[in-house]
């Protein structure tokens, strides 16, 4: 008699096995294709966007936000004050941040080749053309004007201008910028017209002088060395300091006149004026200028430094600035560079107005 098969090896077992491990792998499959929670999600991934967050999710999300929030502050005009900023930060690449630069834009060569005589003409030419009519220049018009003003320091008081119109009303602000220069009847001059005046000069005795109403000396010297971090740094005297420095600690926003005679650092002052944005809280700004010599911290050969000078100068021209006078001193050696050479003075006063002065 043969042995009985088991159940588990006939044909109609497995037949069994298989079709429920296919149905069981069936169910699994329109499950998860047509689950409700699993749909939207996959619908949205096609889309190219995320699923719409819950309200949970969304309570989250704003909390966060407000923690991220922060808001700076910035001194204020008062001394000692500080206020809100305009607007809280904002995230990278949502708002500009200006570009720290650490020197000045070089203008092109005046010819195809450097050449001394081709940028000097270029430089006296530009110094000496007038960019901005300006009709009314004499001081005499202000109370308190003296004579005996050794050397004309022009300033623009055409009524289009705001210089006038805050003359009248004494509020305005001049900074004085010296070194050891006892020809101080400009600066007495509008003080006694009601300017506030703040001449800066470290040969001074005192730290500070209270001179008159109006009429202040300041025993500092503004810093004209090299903003480049990869220099290294000199070390600085206590009484010098940038110009932005100073504003900060005086609390004071504006300057309605800057006069600069500084004895050849006059060329890197304004470059730091520059490259630190300082010189746009300048109304006017009258420099004397010294071409007899390349100055303090000014390299390079001689056609190098002279397109220095003329590319500094139009710095203040893109930044709006428009020449309207230049005095010449023929009192002073007829020198360019150590040379007896294209007529020039080894001296000029430059008189230049904030087109955009508000």
């Amino acid at each position: 008699m043969p042995k009985e098969r088991p159940l588990w090896r006939g044909p109609a077992f497995r037949l069994c096995l298989l079709s429920a491990a296919l149905f069981l792998c069936l169910q699994l499959g329109m499950r998860r294709s047509w689950c409700p929670e699993e749909k939207p999600r996959a619908a949205a991934a096609v889309a190219g966007r995320s699923p719409p967050p819950s309200r949970g999710t969304e309570r989250q999300a704003a909390a966060a936000a407000a923690g991220r929030r922060r808001v700076t502050y910035v001194r204020s005009g008062r001394r000692g004050s500080a206020g809100p900023a305009c607007c809280p930060l904002q995230p990278p690449g949502g708002r500009r941040r200006k570009t720290v630069r650490w020197h000045i834009e070089l203008q092109p060569w005046a010819s195809p080749t450097p050449s001394l005589n081709y940028e000097a003409l270029r430089f006296l030419k530009y110094i000496s053309t007038s960019q901005i009519s300006c009709e009314h220049m004499n001081l005499s018009s202000l109370k308190g004007y003296s004579e005996t003003t050794k050397k004309p320091w022009s300033i623009c008081l055409d009524e289009r201008f705001s210089l006038i119109h805050r003359i009248r009303s004494k509020q305005c602000r001049l900074y004085s910028l010296g070194l050891g220069n006892d020809d101080n009847q400009f600066e007495i001059s509008m003080a006694n017209s009601g300017c506030e005046v703040h001449r800066f000069d470290p040969s001074i005795k005192s730290a500070h002088i209270h001179e008159g109403q109006h009429l202040w000396y300041h025993r500092l010297s503004i810093d004209w060395r090299d903003p480049n971090p990869a220099i290294a740094p000199h070390k600085l005297h206590s009484n010098t300091k940038k110009l932005g420095t100073i504003l900060n600690e005086f609390g004071h926003q504006k300057i309605d006149v800057l006069k600069a005679d500084v004895e050849s650092a006059e060329w890197k002052i304004l470059e730091n004026l520059i490259l630190e944005d300082v010189v746009e809280q300048i109304g006017q700004l009258v420099i004397e200028v010294h071409i007899h010599w390349p100055g303090f911290e000014v390299s390079g050969n001689d056609s190098t430094v002279v397109r220095y000078w003329y590319s500094l100068l139009r710095e203040l021209e893109l930044k709006d600035f428009r020449l309207f006078h230049t005095y010449k001193d023929l009192s002073k050696p007829q020198m360019f560079l150590k040379k007896e050479a294209f007529n020039a003075s080894s001296c000029y006063t430059l008189s230049w107005v904030n087109t955009r002065w508000k």
